[in-house]
């Protein structure tokens, strides 16, 4: 008699119809509504945001080059991308990169910056912009601590002794500036770099803030990240490495 114990059924073969119209399902459970986009969209804006800003403050950042100091490797209004990651895992800059620094002492003073608009501020503050109206600058590192770095005459430019060989340096320009303020023989102290600019006779870089208190060096902490590569316009597009000549036997000591 067990073939009794079975579900009862209507006394049709076959499983039970589905309701009719917009009945729930014999679980009880309503069936999900999705959303529409327009009440979605505020939300998924305010996550893209925020990423943007963990990765602006983290990981990369844009950044408009303003001046032709760093030419022909970087033109005005190129946008490189820098670098914020590898420092916080205790990397720090070496000889040959491009790095972007904040003004270690009035560097710009005098300099009158193109003010953003309140649009611009706000990607920029995310990192969907370049960051405009902010005291950085971009030198080439020459020297970190406990490097002797000297120019005499026209060049060549020499770090510990050793002479450089400098293929990124502004065409018709001399490796060492015959000015008063281009001809030096500085010891980088410890925590502090040396910085020079590849348009040789056209960038205000550490040669000429030695009368500053910290003649001319720029803080390690003050250094944002190191450019790694110009990504606008695209007709520029290129990496930033380091010249072989950084890599020279005996130049580290």
């Amino acid at each position: 008699m067990s073939d009794l114990a079975t579900e009862a059924r209507s006394g049709r073969e076959g499983p039970e119809p589905d309701p009719p119209g917009d009945a729930a399902p014999a679980s009880g459970r309503a069936p999900k509504r999705r959303r529409p986009f327009w009440i979605e969209l505020p939300f998924l804006a305010g996550i893209a945001l925020v990423l943007a800003f963990l990765i602006k403050t983290f990981l990369l950042q844009a950044f408009l080059i303003p001046s032709g100091s760093m030419q022909n490797t970087l033109q005005v209004d190129d946008r490189v991308l820098v670098d914020k990651l590898t420092p916080w895992f205790g990397s720090e800059p070496d000889r040959g990169e491009v790095v972007v620094f904040r003004d270690p002492g009035d560097w710009l003073a005098g300099q009158t910056a193109k003010q953003p608009t309140a649009v611009q501020k706000a990607l920029g503050f995310v990192g969907l912009m370049p960051a405009a109206g902010e005291k950085h600058l971009i030198k080439r590192v020459i020297g970190v601590a406990g490097d002797t770095v000297e120019c005499a005459g026209t060049g060549p430019l020499k770090v510990n002794g050793k002479p450089l060989t400098e293929p990124y340096v502004f065409a018709g320009n001399t490796a060492c500036s015959p000015d008063p303020e281009g001809q030096f023989k500085v010891t980088v102290p410890a925590g502090s770099l040396w910085v020079m600019g590849d348009h040789r006779q056209a960038s205000q870089d550490s040669r000429y803030h030695r009368t500053d208190p910290r003649g001319g060096m720029v803080p390690v902490t003050d250094v944002v990240g190191r450019a790694i590569v110009v990504a606008w316009p695209f007709g520029h597009w290129s990496t930033l490495s380091v010249p072989d000549t950084f890599d020279q036997p005996g130049l580290a000591r």
